[in-house]
């Protein structure tokens, strides 16, 4: 058994190999209790403050089945184009390992509630390609380890470790994707297109927030390798909790070109789980898993099965939203943009803060210059998602408002939407305080004018000579002089009525 670090080119292991991924998507849901009790989901709170006999599954504690976690997988079944089962059942899955105080979760193993059904995803060429999914079912969320002392936060080298039993029970949904062939050299990109849309879905269905940074979503990638014209998968390894779209690409990619290698040096992929590393993007042994682990599942004994009646399917499938594909194009028609630009959106996640901004009173078109400009230049520089910036939609609507208005130009406006982000209040409070509208007095507009000229007597000659491009020295003077607060374009207006020259 041969094990490298070492990776042949992107291009040189898709011309001998094709690439076969299966997806695992574990969405946490948004419910205000746990999947089983009725302790509290709420984030940050004290370790182990949010537990009860149930979730820490003490002798002759008693689980209950969720309703609100059951209708959200019921909905994302739906929006998947899955089969809804009739009748359905939980099951444990057995293991040893402390972030699980029961040793074992309680899932759904040959019975899941959805099953059988696609999504399709558009590539940024437009491309579309049909994902298809094998099954969705319900579980529980673990608990959170931290490993100490170590120099890795891994549990090898670790001194102790810590174990916060607050996320334990919490309600997931695990969609599994069938295996996903014939994406050939894209097949990373399908991974992040996928990955993308189901998180567009569910945010849509309103039955998570679907946040990757939070860990409320996060994807296991799974990938094999077989030379050009075989049937038989090659064996697979598993990179574990991947937590963002850009990441899901590149351990797809990574993967891919470390597997090549081991293959073209005569050896053997080892089936295991790998760990993801964003600084460089390359992926890590985690765990060998040379045979299926036998998890010993068995019919949970304390849990009723789920039978879903099919009025209550159909109620539900008809009250579905808008899915995220159709909007898409729908507001691609509405507000004019191109296949290209709407892609941009969907990367940078910037559908919902525009459609946001428009709801609150702005133009399509201003909303989409801040949030894809000034707001997604901050966002990156802070390694943040849109949404995490502490601007609200209702804010940047305003910011649009006041420079149509005129009481802000673009540089005043880039200063206001910064004070908000640095918590110096709504836009008319940063106005204030910074002292920030334009200045629309004639007479100071004027007198700025007037100084400009007279400093620049040599500019001023030239524009009377014809060259009315040398205004914008001046314009530049009077802008330096109001700090930046007059109105560009009615400076110049001045500029050449002072001068006696026609814009013409």
């Amino acid at each position: 058994m041969t094990v490298t670090t070492d990776l042949v080119s992107y291009e040189e292991a898709l011309a001998a190999y094709d690439p076969v991924m299966g997806l695992e998507v574990h969405v946490e849901l948004g419910t205000r209790t746990k999947m089983f009790c009725g302790c509290s989901t709420t984030l940050k709170q004290e370790a182990n403050s949010q537990t009860c006999p149930t979730c820490l599954g003490l002798p002759g504690a008693l689980p209950v089945v969720n309703e609100i976690g059951v209708e959200s997988a019921i909905k994302i079944g739906l929006a998947l184009h899955c089969e809804i089962a009739e009748w359905c059942r939980f099951a444990r899955k057995n293991y040893f390992y402390p972030d699980m105080p029961k040793n074992f979760q309680t899932s759904q193993y040959d019975e899941p509630i959805a099953f059988n059904g696609y999504l399709d995803v558009q590539l940024e060429d437009g491309e579309v390609f049909r994902v298809e999914i094998e099954r969705a079912h319900m579980e529980e969320d673990t608990g959170k380890s931290t490993h100490v002392g170590g120099a890795t936060g891994r549990i090898h080298g670790a001194s102790h470790s810590l174990l916060d039993y607050n996320r334990a029970g919490i309600p997931l949904i695990e969609i599994v994707t069938k295996p996903i062939e014939g994406a050939g050299e894209r097949a990373p990109e399908v991974a992040k297109a996928y990955v993308a849309e189901l998180r567009e879905l569910i945010k849509a269905l309103g039955v998570s927030e679907a946040r990757m940074d939070k860990g409320q979503m996060r994807c296991d990638v799974n990938l094999s390798l077989r030379p050009h014209g075989r049937e038989e998968f090659g064996t697979r390894s598993e990179t574990k909790n991947v937590n963002s779209l850009r990441s899901v690409e590149r351990a797809a990619r990574y993967e891919i070109q470390r597997h090549a290698a081991v293959l073209n040096g005569g050896g053997t992929i080892v089936q295991e789980t790998r760990h993801f590393h964003e600084d460089d993007g390359s992926t890590t042994s985690g765990r060998i898993k040379d045979n299926a682990e036998d998890y010993r599942y068995f019919p949970e004994p304390d849990l009723v099965p789920v039978a879903p009646s099919r009025e209550w399917v159909e109620e539900l499938r008809a009250g579905l939203p808008e899915l995220p594909r159709v909007r898409r194009n729908r507001l691609r028609e509405e507000w004019g943009v191109s296949e290209h630009d709407m892609q941009s959106i969907l990367n940078a996640d910037a559908i919902g803060p525009i459609v946001a901004t428009v709801n609150a009173g702005a133009d399509a078109a201003s909303a989409r210059k801040w949030w894809m400009g000034e707001l997604a230049r901050h966002a990156n520089e802070q390694g943040v998602e849109l949404g995490a910036l502490p601007i609200t939609p209702e804010h940047v609507a305003r910011v649009t408002e006041l420079v149509a208005k005129g009481d802000l130009n673009d540089k005043l406006a880039r200063q206001v939407i910064e004070g908000v982000l640095k918590g110096e209040g709504a836009p008319d409070e940063v106005v204030e305080k910074r002292g920030l509208k334009v200045v629309s007095d004639e007479g100071a507009l004027t007198a700025a004018v007037d100084e400009a000229i007279a400093g620049n007597p040599g500019v001023a000659d030239k524009i009377r000579g014809g060259k009315v491009a040398a205004a914008g020295a001046l314009v530049g003077a009077v802008m330096k002089a109001t700090r930046g607060q007059a109105d560009a374009a009615r400076v110049k207006e001045l500029i050449l009525q002072k001068l006696g020259v026609s814009e013409g």
